[in-house]
């Protein structure tokens, strides 16, 4: 292991950090789905981009050799992910449904893994993708979420973008996370317009005329998840192993069920809860198990 993640305890700063990052990311939900609804899914996710790459745009460099990854990372993370995000919430209200739908991230990562990269899994990781598809399927079940398949189908497809993304910012090692997202944020901004031209022109028209409330809700995912959330996790795997940090996100799908069902008001049912817990437990495993295998590939 290296230097930069020293075994060491939990400070103040690490506790912050932990909240900050799963405070961030768990509120992220609440806050898109009101850009898609006050704004257009299209245009909120263009006007998010653009917030992005304002507030990163001093760390755009270009990174020699690492280009290629950059743009290709733009081109999913930045726009293809954001446009089945928006998608996908605009044509759902059981916004919690979606929430659990979309921790399918993990068990899609772990495939592509041994797809892509010839890794080897075990049946612990096994049985906890297993355990993940099958919470989400009890979903389809649940009387509340039955008008929701279309909403968790295209969240599983975003789902399985994010696990894309994931593999090409594993090559992306030491490229500060600014830099990162200040080319998301340009591709995205540059990829993001012209559809949301096409698709909505009237509420790219009236962007000029949107009150700061509808806004705010944009700038807090742009600012909040992207920004101070990734920056956290950053600051936390520069000082931990990743077997550390890693399973510590997990307290972030809990607070998006918790806090869509406040917000929009929506019930949890027993299914809801069944398939939820059953999917984070198989993400929980998953996650875990592949954070310790990533740690002991580093001491290698």
């Amino acid at each position: 292991m290296s230097e930069a993640q020293p075994h060491q305890p939990f400070g103040a700063a690490d506790i912050f950090a932990v909240i900050v990052m799963n405070v961030m990311w768990g509120l992220n939900l609440v806050a898109v789905k009101m850009g898609v609804d006050l704004v257009q899914p299209m245009t909120a996710a263009w006007l998010r981009q653009a917030m992005v790459l304002l507030i990163c745009l001093p760390a755009l460099r270009i990174v020699p050799g690492r280009m290629r990854e950059l743009t290709g990372l733009g081109l999913l993370s930045g726009s293809l992910f954001y446009i089945l995000v928006n998608w996908s919430l605009a044509v759902s209200d059981n916004v919690p449904a979606l929430a659990i739908a979309g921790q399918l991230g993990a068990p899609f990562s772990l495939i592509l893994a041994v797809l892509v990269l010839g890794e080897r899994i075990h049946k612990y990781r096994l049985i906890g993708m297993a355990l993940a598809f099958i919470g989400v399927a009890l979903l389809v079940f649940d009387p509340a979420a039955i008008n929701e398949e279309l909403g968790m189908a295209i969240t599983a497809g975003a789902s399985a973008v994010w696990a894309v993304c994931s593999l090409i910012q594993r090559r992306l090692k030491g490229v500060p996370v600014l830099t990162i997202y200040a080319w998301i944020g340009l591709i995205g901004t540059l990829c993001l317009f012209p559809v949301a031209w096409l698709a909505e022109p009237q509420a790219v028209r009236a962007i000029p005329d949107l009150p700061m409330s509808s806004l705010s809700w944009i700038l807090f995912s742009a600012l909040g998840s992207t920004v101070l959330g990734q920056g956290a996790m950053s600051f936390l795997l520069q000082r931990h192993p990743v077997s550390t940090v890693v399973p510590l996100t997990l307290v972030n799908p809990v607070i998006s069920v918790a806090a869509a069902a406040w917000w929009f008001g929506t019930n949890i049912t027993p299914v809801m809860i069944v398939g939820g817990i059953t999917v984070l437990v198989g993400v929980a495993i998953v996650t875990i198990r592949t954070a310790h295998a990533r740690e002991h590939e580093g001491l290698a």
